[in-house]
């Protein structure tokens, strides 16, 4: 049998535990793993939430993001062997709050020697979202990217990747994230009211580009500091966006290789400074829905 953390009703965390189940065996084009670390984000408690749907058979394993090591391999599969390291998304319905688990095959990248598995573990949706975030529209070096939500996970990858280009980052988070999101680069903002008064001071003839991991109230607050909102793009809430005449994240296929490849040659830190053990996978969970992580949370099971 095998450890994986589950919702069992849609809801708050009073809905999640850790069962048993059998070891996962691959179907077609799935991967099986021994998990090493498992990457948390805030899709996981939006979906025990039931705000993705409800459709998702109960009791549903949590957890889209995991690093660890090939135990078998389904049929369809070329590239990948029993003993490989590796990190990808989960495959549907098996959750990466987990011992074992499943990914599928076609988002699977190999884990470079130069990556450990905790690092590894951020790549396939935090890391690759900070990619597509701050690629869907060029910039120059030297222009202006205004980043909501500059200290969690994303935020932070998103950061740095805007100092590889040599773009001005302003990055806007709490208080006690400065210090975070000064290493990366960035000119801190501080989250609040009067956040688009405090960005003004810095950047009097606005910003060139808006990423927006926050969305709602936040994102409204300082939409009109970009000449075109086109170049709002949001992560984080689509329909404000959209509203305000930007648009939503879109989410490319080569950017988890490519970002792989950053990270590997240390150009871009994953901050994951923060990990639980499996058992405590709920502290997890709490630790992003709160907001109060400072970059990256990962669970990491024992052994």
């Amino acid at each position: 049998m095998s450890k994986v953390y589950v919702f069992t009703d849609y809801g708050g965390p009073g809905t999640q535990q850790l069962i048993d189940r059998p070891v996962p065996e691959p179907g077609h084009e799935e991967l099986a793993i021994e998990v090493r670390a498992a990457g948390v984000n805030p899709v996981d408690w939006k979906m025990r939430e039931g705000r993705l749907g409800r459709e998702w058979s109960l009791p549903a394993p949590m957890g889209r993001e995991a690093a660890g090591v090939v135990i078998a391999v389904g049929d369809g599969i070329e590239g990948f062997a029993v003993g490989d390291e590796v990190l990808g998304l989960v495959a549907p319905g098996q959750g990466g709050l987990a011992e074992h688990t499943l990914l599928s095959a076609s988002t699977a990248v190999a884990k470079p020697e130069e990556i450990s598995f905790i690092d590894a573990a951020t790549i396939p949706v935090a890391a690759a979202t900070a990619y597509d975030a701050t690629h869907q529209i060029e910039l120059e070096p030297g222009q202006t990217l205004l980043l909501l939500g500059a200290g969690g996970g994303v935020g932070l990858m998103a950061a740095q990747i805007g100092r590889v280009h040599e773009f001005t980052v302003l990055g806007v988070a709490g208080a006690a994230k400065r210090g975070l999101v000064e290493s990366t680069g960035a000119v801190f903002i501080e989250s609040g009211s009067g956040v688009a008064d405090r960005v003004r001071e810095v950047a009097p003839k606005g910003v060139d580009l808006i990423v927006d991991l926050v969305g709602g109230d936040v994102l409204r607050s300082v939409a009109d500091l970009v000449a075109d909102p086109a170049r709002i793009i949001s992560a984080a809430d689509p329909d404000a966006a959209v509203e305000l005449g930007g648009r939503t994240l879109a989410r490319t296929s080569e950017a988890m290789g490519k970002i792989t490849e950053v990270i590997q040659y240390g150009l871009v830190d994953p901050h994951a400074d923060t990990q639980y053990d499996l058992n405590d996978a709920g502290q997890a969970i709490a630790a992003v829905e709160t907001g109060h992580a400072a970059g990256k949370v990962v669970v990491v099971p024992e052994g």
